[in-house]
């Protein structure tokens, strides 16, 4: 199933939804056909669809938004947080081309802060899902769940197959006692193949499906430090995002654990096709598997002791 086609059916057979884009129809091009009046476009005006949004929601409808990740979060940032955030209500945000996505644009359309700016706004609840299995997985009970939502959406295909979702809940996909990766969305496939590379080493490696972002899984982290290491991976500035959110939750629980960190860090990506963006940035599977592979064998000639010799 595709995205369109579950939300075609989760608007037909409930009256209260209602699509709605800024001129961004990528995601629901045929939708129209079926919804009639309970589709709207209203052209490239992000700010003025997120306060029509929370109009509607106001009269007991759920409004299912659309735009490019990078202006529904900051061209339309204010409407979000004053019109759907403050007021908690139910408007659900769906973002195109968020992080590495956007692979062919530069830095006016990257979405690379856009988990910082949205799990800052009261009551905003931020979703990022591996993959389209993921995605189909996930969208159900974040549309039903009476909140505002921001969500990643991502239709590439994996291969992988997720287990059901929980909103809170991350996925544990392995344990590992030398090394866990956290991450979410996009680099999920990438992950996949560096923990492949990083057993084949010998090293025990856990991986962990971050993709409710918030509310956010502190139990899964805190039990990914008895690993040796714990490895975020993210699209996404270092600020703000899966490394601030690990952060947060070791010095909130009073705990400690040696982490490295996959992150833009204060930079934007270099425009490209998706697989030389993550060539050229450092985040394909092998990439992540050799960086944390010298960062493992350092850490351990640093903490040989060096023999004491009585005279």
């Amino acid at each position: 199933m595709t995205y369109e086609e579950l939300l075609t059916r989760q608007a037909t057979a409930d009256e209260r939804f209602i699509v709605m884009t800024a001129e961004n129809r990528a995601l629901v091009r045929n939708i129209y056909a079926h919804l009639g009046n309970r589709f709207i476009d209203t052209g490239i005006t992000e700010q003025t669809m997120i306060g029509a949004a929370a109009g509607l929601a106001l009269r007991g409808r759920i409004p299912v938004v659309h735009a490019l990740a990078s202006f529904l979060t900051m061209r339309a940032f204010e409407f979000v947080r004053t019109d759907a955030g403050i007021p908690n209500l139910p408007v659900k945000l769906s973002s195109f081309i968020p992080g590495f996505l956007s692979d062919g644009n530069g830095p006016t359309h990257q979405a690379i802060e856009d988990i910082a700016l949205m799990r800052g706004i009261p009551n905003m609840t931020v979703f990022a899902p591996a993959d389209e299995d993921d995605l189909i997985k996930m969208l159900p009970d974040i549309w039903n769940y009476p909140a505002p939502s921001y969500v990643r959406i991502n239709t590439q295909k994996s291969g992988y197959e997720h287990a059901p979702f929980e909103l809170g809940k991350a996925e544990v996909i392995a344990e590992g006692t030398d090394v866990t990766i956290l991450t979410y969305g996009l680099l999920f496939a990438q992950t996949l193949a560096a923990v492949e590379i990083l057993k084949n080493e010998g090293l025990s490696v856990g991986l962990i499906n971050m993709r409710s972002l918030k509310p956010v899984d502190e139990q899964a982290i805190l039990e990914a430090t008895s690993s040796k290491l714990l490895v975020t991976v993210e699209d996404h500035f270092l600020t703000g995002g899966l490394y601030s959110i690990v952060a947060e939750t070791l010095l909130k629980h009073q705990t400690a654990a040696k982490v490295l960190p996959f992150a833009l860090n204060e930079k934007w990506f270099k425009p490209s096709l998706l697989p030389n963006v993550l060539q050229h940035e450092g985040f394909t599977g092998k990439q992540i598997a050799e960086k944390i592979l010298g960062y493992t064998t350092n850490a351990v000639q640093q903490t040989i002791a060096v023999p004491q010799f009585s005279e």
